[in-house]
């Protein structure tokens, strides 16, 4: 089963990742910030294929990766 995985304390929240989620299975968390005092992305738990879009979406290098199970 695939999923991303985030690295919330890299991700300063831009939304790249959500917007180019085909399968709008991001969102910014609308209630936890990170280290640094921003909404980082979380995943919705389901719904994700694969497809790498978030990580090449991404302008962090480290902030999110795709697990293809």
């Amino acid at each position: 089963m695939a999923r991303p995985i985030i690295d919330e304390d890299c991700c300063k929240g831009c939304g790249r990742c959500v917007a180019a989620c085909a399968k709008k299975c991001l969102e910014l968390s609308p209630d936890h910030l990170n280290a640094a005092g921003l909404k980082p992305v979380r995943y919705k738990g389901e719904g994700c294929v694969g497809c790498g879009l978030c990580f090449y979406n991404c302008p962090e290098p480290y902030a999110i990766k795709v697990d293809r199970g």
